[in-house]
C-alpha cells in the first residue's frame, strides 16, 4: 500500500466535504435572504441580509458568486419545503381517501406559511426559472401537486373544471405579501381568505366557472 498516496489525498478527502458551521452559515444566509425578500423584495441589500444573518458580507459572497444564485438558492429552498408538504398531504390522502381534500386544505395553509407567494417578484426581472438546478425541484412540486389534487378529485371533493394552475394562481395571489413597511400588514387575514377559496374549491359547485382551467403550461407561457 502507497502510505504517502494515501495520506496525501486524506486531507483532499477532508476539504471536498463541507464544514459543519460552513453548512450553518449557508443555511443562515438563506434563511435570511427569504425573510428579506419577502418583506422588502429580492432587491434588498445584500449587506443587510448579511446582518440579518449574523455574518460578515466577505461569507454570503464566499457562499454566493452574485445575487443571481442567492435568489436562486432561496427559490429551491421554498420550493423544497413546499413539496414536502405537498407529499405529506399524498400520505395522508392515501391513509384515508375520505379526507382528501382535508390534506389538500391542510397543504394550501401550510404552502401559505412557507411564503410561496414571495417567489413571484423572485422570478421576474432576469431570473432564469428553467435553470438547471431548479427544473427537477420545480417538476417534483407539480407532480407532488397533482397528485394531492387528483386523489381529492377521485375521493368526489374536488370540483372537476380546475386544473394545478388555478389552484397555483390563487395560492400565489392570495399568501403573496406585501413588501414595504409602509404597506399595512395583511398576513393575519391571508388563511382567513385562502379558507374562502379553497371552499369554492368543494363539490358540488355553486356555480360554472368562465373560462377554462388553468394548467402548469398556461403559467410556463412567459
Amino acid at each position: 500500500m502507497d502510505t504517502d498516496t494515501d495520506t496525501a489525498a486524506a486531507p483532499q478527502r477532508r476539504a471536498a466535504r463541507p464544514r459543519a458551521d460552513a453548512l450553518r452559515n449557508r443555511e443562515r444566509i438563506v434563511a435570511a435572504a427569504r425573510e428579506m425578500f419577502v418583506e422588502y423584495g429580492p432587491d434588498v441589500p445584500l449587506d443587510e441580509v448579511a446582518r440579518r444573518a449574523g455574518v460578515g458580507n466577505a461569507t454570503v459572497y464566499r457562499h454566493f458568486a452574485d445575487r443571481a444564485e442567492l435568489v436562486r438558492q432561496v427559490v429551491l429552498s421554498v420550493t423544497d419545503c413546499v413539496t414536502v408538504h405537498a407529499e405529506r398531504g399524498i400520505a395522508a390522502a392515501d391513509a384515508d381517501p375520505s379526507a382528501a381534500f382535508d390534506a389538500l386544505r391542510a397543504f394550501v395553509h401550510a404552502a401559505a406559511d412557507e411564503r410561496i407567494g414571495a417567489l413571484c417578484p423572485m422570478l421576474s426581472a432576469g431570473f432564469d426559472p428553467d435553470h438547471p438546478d431548479l427544473l427537477d425541484g420545480r417538476e417534483r412540486l407539480e407532480r407532488a401537486i397533482e397528485g394531492l389534487m387528483g386523489r381529492a378529485r377521485a375521493a368526489g371533493q374536488l370540483r372537476t373544471d380546475i386544473d394545478v394552475g388555478d389552484l397555483m394562481i390563487a395560492l400565489s395571489q392570495l399568501g403573496r405579501p406585501l413588501p414595504g413597511t409602509a404597506c399595512p400588514n395583511m398576513d393575519r387575514f391571508v388563511h382567513r381568505h385562502l379558507q374562502l377559496f379553497l371552499d369554492g374549491l368543494m363539490t358540488p359547485a355553486r356555480s360554472e366557472l368562465p373560462g377554462e382551467a388553468a394548467t402548469l403550461e398556461d403559467l410556463r407561457q412567459r
